[in-house]
C-alpha cells in the first residue's frame, strides 16, 4: 500500500489534475497467468500444463505442505478436499490421541490461540516490542555498555537498531499520520458515495471505469479512486478490499508514531498465557485454524493446492497435496517462538515443504528460529520463504527469518528464499519481469517466481480474488517442490532446492530493480538469475537416479547462500 498512499496523498494536495484521462488500451493478464508459458501463451509463467504433460502418467506420492500463516477457510469449496488430517487424532474428542501434546489438532495446530478458544488476530511490530522491553535499562542515563557480556550486548546491539527505528520517525511523524488519516477518510468517503451511484455494495476498478458519473460528487468520488486503483494496478480489486487495505496501512502507521512513547499492548500474552522467554514452554494454543483473520493464509493455501480439475474457481499447482495449516501468524509481527515451533510441528507431523509467507525487520529470539530450521533439515523438510514486499536489497536490509545460523556461521541447505517476478502486463507502469514491490539480493534472494495478481481462493466458502506480493510468490515455489517431491519422492530437502534452482529460467530481457528504473541482468539482484519453471524442475528431476538422490553431494555453492 506504500506507493498507493503517495499516490493519494499527492491527489489530496495537487489542484485541478486531469485524472480521468484514459491510457491506450492494453492486453489484459488472464486469471492463473502464472501457470502458463510464454512459449505457448505469451505469459512468463511457471509452464505448468507442460510440466504435467511431461509426468502424464506417472504415479505419484502424495505430499504434505505446512503452511504457516493466518489461518485458512477449512469449509473453502476448493480447500476443504486437500486438508491435511492428522490420522492419529480423533476429532471433538477433547483427547490428545497421538500424544504429541496438541490437543484435537485434526487439521494443524493454533499458536496464538488460548486455550479457552479467544485467537490473537492483531498484535504490535516486533521493532517496538524490543525498544519498550529493554528501554528502561539500554536508554538510563547511567548506563555503561562495556559491563554487558556478549548475550546481553547482542541484546544491546538488537535494541540500538529498534531505537533508531522507533525514533528516527522524526518530527515529520505526527504530520504524516495525519495526512494518512485525512487521505483515508477522503476514500472512505468517496466510496460511500460510489456506492450510492453505483447502486451496489461491491465494485471493482473495472466497474468504476465503465461507470458515467452523473453528478460533479460522483465525478469527483470516481476520480479518485479509479485514479488509485489503475496507479496501484488494483483494477480488479474490489472497493471492499482497498478500503480495507488502505486502513489496515494507516492503522499501521498510527501504531508506529505511537511506539515513540507508548508501549505496545500485549495482544499475545493476554490470550495465549504461555511462558513466552521458555522455548520449552510449547503445549500452548488451540486447534482453531480459521480463526477471525483467514485471508491470507487461504489465498496461499489456494495457490499451492486448489483442487485441480473440479470445475470450481481455479487450479492450484500440485496435484497430490494435502496442506497442513499452523497458524503462527497475526495482523502485525510474528513471534519467534511460535515461528520455531511451527516449523517443529511441521516437521514432527510429516510435512515435507514448509511455506512462509512472512517476515520482519528484528528477530530477538533468533536462535530459537535457527534450532528449528536446523532440526527441519534433519527431517528432509525444505523450507520456503518469502523475501518481503519493501523493494530493498535483503543482502544488506535486515530481514528475518533467514537461512543464515549464527551458531555454526552457515546457511541452511533446506531453505529458498523467493522473490516476485512479474509479466509486464501485470504492472503496466513498472513494465518488468520483477514486481516493484519485491525484495532482492544476488546473495539471498535465491529465485524469483510469480507474484503479482495471483488469483486464488478467499474466504467465503466460493469466493477468489487477487492479491499480489512475495507472500504469493513464496507459495508458487512451494506447489512446484511439492509437485516434484511427489513424482520424485526420494529428493532430499537439500537436492530438490537444487533442482528449483538449477532449472530456474533466466527472464528475455532485463529486468527493473524493484523501485528503480535501472535495468539490470535478474542475476545481478538474484543468486540464481532465474525465474521459477515447473516443466524444467520436473525435467531436471527425472535426470537424477534413485541412488544418485540418496548419495550425490551438491556444490555448496547451490546449496548455500554466500555469506557476504
Amino acid at each position: 500500500m506504500k506507493k498507493s498512499l503517495l499516490v493519494l496523498i499527492a491527489f489530496l494536495f495537487v489542484g485541478n489534475i486531469s485524472l480521468m484521462a484514459q491510457g491506450t488500451s492494453i492486453k489484459e493478464l488472464p486469471k492463473g497467468w502464472h501457470l502458463l508459458d510464454e512459449d505457448k501463451d505469451g505469459f512468463f509463467g511457471i509452464s505448468l500444463d507442460k510440466a504435467y504433460d511431461f509426468v502424464k502418467g506417472k504415479k505419484s506420492k502424495t505430499i504434505v505442505v505446512a503452511v504457516i500463516d493466518s489461518g485458512i477457510d477449512t469449509l473453502h469449496e476448493d480447500l476443504k478436499d486437500v486438508l491435511w488430517t492428522n490420522p492419529k487424532e480423533i476429532p471433538g474428542n477433547g483427547i490428545d490421541d497421538d500424544k504429541n501434546g496438541y490437543v484435537d489438532d485434526v487439521h494443524g495446530w493454533n499458536f496464538i490461540g488460548g486455550k479457552d478458544g479467544r485467537n490473537v488476530n492483531e498484535d504490535s511490530y516486533e521493532g517496538a516490542r524490543v525498544y519498550h522491553k529493554y528501554k528502561k535499562v539500554f536508554g538510563d542515563a547511567s548506563f555503561d555498555p562495556s559491563k554487558l557480556n556478549e548475550d546481553e550486548k547482542e541484546q544491546y546491539e538488537i535494541w540500538l537498531k529498534a531505537k533508531a527505528q522507533i525514533e528516527g520517525e522524526g518530527s515529520e511523524g505526527g504530520m504524516d499520520v495525519f495526512i494518512l488519516q485525512k487521505a483515508l477518510e477522503s476514500s472512505v468517503k468517496g466510496d460511500s458515495i460510489l456506492r450510492k451511484s453505483l447502486g451496489k455494495e461491491i465494485y471493482t476498478g473495472k466497474d468504476l471505469d465503465s461507470y458515467a458519473a452523473t453528478t460533479p460528487e460522483a465525478q469527483r468520488a470516481k476520480s479518485l479512486l479509479l485514479y488509485l486503483f489503475k496507479e496501484n494496478n488494483m483494477m480488479e480489486t474490489s472497493n471492499k478490499e482497498f478500503i480495507e487495505s488502505l486502513s489496515e496501512y494507516v492503522k499501521g502507521q498510527i501504531k508506529n508514531k505511537e511506539a515513540q512513547t507508548v508501549a505496545p499492548p500485549d495482544y499475545r500474552g493476554e490470550i495465549v498465557k504461555d511462558n513466552e522467554a521458555d522455548i520449552n514452554d510449547r503445549y500452548y494454543g488451540n486447534n482453531d485454524i480459521m480463526a477471525g483473520t483467514p485471508f491470507h493464509g487461504t489465498h496461499v493455501s489456494g495457490i499451492i493446492a486448489a483442487k485441480r480439475n473440479n470445475g470450481k474457481g481455479m487450479n492450484g499447482i500440485a496435484d497430490n497435496v494435502q496442506i497442513m495449516m499452523i497458524r503462527a501468524v497475526p495482523d502485525g509481527d510474528e513471534h519467534d517462538k511460535d515461528i520455531a515451533l511451527a516449523i517443529r510441528y511441521a516437521a514432527d507431523n510429516g510435512a515435507k515443504v514448509v511455506n512462509m509467507s512472512f517476515g520482519k525487520s528484528f528477530s530477538p529470539q533468533k536462535k530459537w528460529v535457527d534450532e528449528a530450521v536446523k532440526y527441519a533439515e534433519s527431517k528432509g523438510v525444505l523450507l520456503v520463504h518469502a523475501a518481503g514486499n519493501d523493494a530493498k536489497n535483503v543482502d544488506t536490509a535486515e530481514n528475518y527469518p533467514n537461512p543464515y545460523i549464527k551458531a555454526t556461521r552457515d546457511y541452511a541447505t533446506n531453505w529458498i528464499t523467493v522473490g516476485a517476478s512479474s509479466d509486464p502486463l501485470a504492472e503496466p507502469a513498472f513494465k518488468s519481469y520483477t514486481a516493484s514491490f519485491s525484495n532482492y539480493g544476488k546473495k539471498q534472494v535465491d529465485v524469483f517466481s510469480p507474484g503479482t495478481k495471483i488469483y486464488s481462493t478467499i474466504p467465503g466458502g466460493n469466493t477468489y480474488g487477487n492479491a499480489q506480493g512475495t507472500s504469493m510468490a513464496s507459495p508458487v515455489v512451494a506447489g512446484v517442490a511439492a509437485l516434484v517431491l511427489s513424482y520424485y519422492p526420494e529428493l532430499s530437502a537439500s537436492q530438490l532446492k537444487y533442482v528449483i534452482e538449477k532449472s530456474a529460467v533466466p527472464p528475455p530481457a532485463k529486468v527493473k530493480v524493484p523501485g528503480k528504473d535501472e535495468l539490470v541482468d535478474l542475476s545481478e539482484i538474484s543468486k540464481t538469475g532465474g525465474v521459477l519453471n515447473a516443466y524444467q524442475a520436473l525435467k531436471l528431476a527425472s535426470t537424477l537416479k534413485p541412488e544418485t538422490r540418496k548419495q550425490e553431494k551438491l556444490p555448496r555453492s547451490v546449496l548455500n547462500n554466500q555469506k557476504g
